[in-house]
C-alpha cells in the first residue's frame, strides 16, 4: 500500500463508520460479494477467525465438549414447534421452496440457528439419565436475512460455532452457561485484549425461546456497545416442543434441560474497532496471524542482508509466527505501510549496518519508538515486547471503557451522559417492562447487561420504586 493509499483511510475520530469499512477492505480482511448482504472473507481475515476457532476448540475439548454436524436446512414444521423461537426469527429466515425441477411439499428454512434441527436428533439419542450430559457443538455458518448490513458486524451470512447441550437438571444446565460465559470472557480479554461486562439480558433482550441469556458486552471507541457473545439457558422450552425426555434414576420420565451458545465472526469487527488507528489494524499478539514481519533493507551487500534476515526468521520461527517479506518488487517503505495497515505487532528491519552490528531494528505497531535489538538473545527480547503489547492494548481499551462508564439517577441524566460522555450508563431498575420501554424511547439506548452478583441499591430511575437490579444501558450496534 502506498502512502497515498494510506492517506485515503478516513480519520478514525472524524468518520468512524467510513474508517472502519476502509480498514476492513484495505487490510484485505473481507470484500463485498455479488449477493447483497453476503461477504467474502479474505485469507488474512479468515486467519483471524482460524486463530479464534483453534483457541476456543481447545478450551471446548478440555471441558468435555465434542464436535458434530447437523443439516443446513430445517423443515418449516420443525421451526414452528417452539412458538417464541419462530416468532423471533421469522423476519430473518431464508426459505428453500424448490429442489431442482421439483417444488417442495414443505418449505425448508436455511438455518438461522439450529435448535429446531438438533433437538429432534436429541429426542432419538437420549433415552436415559446415563446418556446425559450431551455436550455438542458445530462450526458452521447461518443465514439471517438482514436488511442493513456491515462487513463482519451484521451480515446475512456469518460464521460461528453453536453449542447445544442437554442436561439432567436445571442447575447443571445453568452451570454450563456460566462455564461458557467464562471461556468467552477469557477469549475476549486474554486473547483479543477487549474488556467486557458480563451478566444477563433483560427479558426483552433474551434469545427467542430462552429462559435466560448470559451476555458479554464490549464498548467500542465510538461510544457504542456491541454484544460480543451469548450463552442461553433454554430451560425445558425446546425439550417440550420436541419431546426430548429421559428416564431418570428414580424411574420417572423427565424433560431434559438444554443450553445453546455462540460467538461469531462479528469478533473480527470488534478487533478492528477496538484497537485500530488511522494507519489501519492494530492486532493483539495473541491473535495476530503474524507476530513479526521481517523486512530486509537491501543495499550493496544484498546477499549478506538476505541471509541474515532468513537466519533471523528461522530462529524466531521456532517460537513465533513470522513473516519474512523478501519480495523484491516493493520498496521497504511500501512494505512498512503494508504491514502497518495489517496490524502486525512487531516489525524487524535488517540492513547492512544492522548485519555488521549483529542487531535488528524493532518497531512496535502499537506506537513504540524504534529500538536496536542484538540478534544474540533476540527471541527473549521480542517475546517480552509482545507480552507488553498484549497488556498495553487491553489496559488502553479498559481505560477507555472505564472512563466512558457513568451512572445516572434519572432518565434526564441518562440522556446527558449519552450525549456528553458516550458509553455505558449504569442505572437502577425496578424490573418492569414499562420502565425499560420508557428509557428506550426517551434515550435511544437499550439495556445491554444486568451484572451478575451485584445487589442494586437506590431507586428505579423511571418510577422511583426500589431498584431490583443494576442495568448498563448504551446505544449499540
Amino acid at each position: 500500500m502506498t502512502e497515498r493509499e494510506a492517506s485515503q483511510i478516513p480519520k478514525k475520530d472524524e468518520n468512524f463508520s467510513e474508517w472502519y469499512t476502509a480498514v476492513a477492505l484495505k487490510a484485505e480482511l473481507a470484500d463485498y460479494s455479488p449477493v447483497r448482504g453476503f461477504m467474502a472473507i479474505r485469507p488474512y481475515g479468515y486467519a483471524l477467525w482460524e486463530g479464534m476457532q483453534a483457541w476456543l476448540d481447545r478450551r471446548f475439548k478440555d471441558t468435555g465438549h465434542v464436535s458434530a454436524y447437523f443439516p443446513l436446512l430445517v423443515p418449516e414444521s420443525f421451526l414452528q414447534k417452539e412458538a417464541e423461537h419462530v416468532q423471533g426469527f421469522a423476519p430473518q429466515v431464508a426459505w428453500v421452496t424448490q429442489g431442482g425441477d421439483e417444488k417442495l411439499s414443505e418449505r425448508l428454512a436455511v438455518r438461522p440457528t439450529s435448535e429446531a434441527i438438533i433437538l429432534p436428533m436429541y429426542a432419538k439419542w437420549i433415552q436415559s439419565y446415563r446418556d446425559l450430559p450431551v455436550l455438542l457443538l458445530q462450526w458452521n455458518s447461518v443465514v439471517r436475512w438482514e436488511r442493513a448490513t456491515r462487513l463482519f458486524l451484521r451480515t446475512a451470512e456469518f460464521l460461528w460455532h453453536e453449542g447445544h447441550t442437554a442436561h439432567r437438571t436445571a442447575e447443571d444446565a445453568d452451570a454450563e452457561c456460566r462455564l461458557i460465559l467464562g471461556i468467552y470472557r477469557d477469549l475476549l480479554e486474554d486473547v483479543l485484549a477487549i474488556p467486557v461486562l458480563t451478566g444477563i439480558k433483560s427479558k426483552s433482550e433474551r434469545f427467542a425461546g430462552a429462559d435466560n441469556t448470559y451476555t458479554l458486552e464490549a464498548l467500542m471507541p465510538d461510544g457504542q456497545a456491541i454484544q460480543a457473545g451469548t450463552s442461553h439457558f433454554l430451560g425445558q422450552n425446546f425439550a417440550k416442543a420436541f419431546n426430548v425426555k429421559f428416564l431418570d434414576s428414580d424411574n420417572q420420565e423427565k424433560y431434559i434441560w438444554s443450553t445453546s451458545w455462540a460467538v461469531t465472526t462479528r469478533l473480527i469487527g470488534c478487533l478492528i474497532m477496538a484497537h485500530g488507528d488511522d494507519r489501519g489494524l492494530v492486532l493483539p499478539p495473541q491473535i495476530a496471524p503474524y507476530h513479526i514481519v521481517i523486512v530486509p533493507i537491501l543495499g550493496k551487500e544484498e546477499a549478506k542482508v538476505l541471509a541474515a534476515a532468513r537466519d533471523l526468521a528461522k530462529t524466531l520461527g521456532t517460537r513465533f509466527r513470522v513473516k519474512l517479506d523478501d519480495r523484491d518488487a516493493y520498496t521497504p517503505g511500501w512494505k512498512f505501510n503494508e504491514w502497518e495497515l495489517r496490524g502486525v505487532p512487531v516489525r524487524l528491519e535488517v540492513g547492512p549496518r544492522d548485519v555488521a552490528a549483529g542487531q535488528a531494528v524493532l518497531v512496535r505497531r502499537s506506537g513504540g519508538a524504534k529500538q536496536a535489538v542484538p540478534v544474540n538473545g533476540i527471541t527473549d527480547a521480542v517475546g517480552k515486547v509482545l507480552d507488553e503489547i498484549q497488556k498495553e492494548l487491553f489496559h488502553r481499551a479498559k481505560a477507555y471503557r472505564d472512563s466512558h462508564t457513568t451512572s445516572a439517577d434519572s432518565v434526564e441524566a441518562i440522556v446527558r451522559a449519552l450525549a456528553e460522555v458516550k458509553g455505558f450508563v449504569k442505572v437502577g431498575w425496578c424490573e418492569s417492562q414499562q420502565c425499560e420501554d420508557t428509557i428506550r424511547e426517551r434515550t435511544g439506548a437499550s439495556p445491554r447487561v444486568i451484572p451478575l452478583d451485584e445487589k442494586a441499591r437506590g431507586n428505579c430511575v423511571v418510577c422511583g420504586k426500589p431498584a431490583k437490579a443494576w442495568v448498563y444501558y448504551a446505544r449499540a450496534y
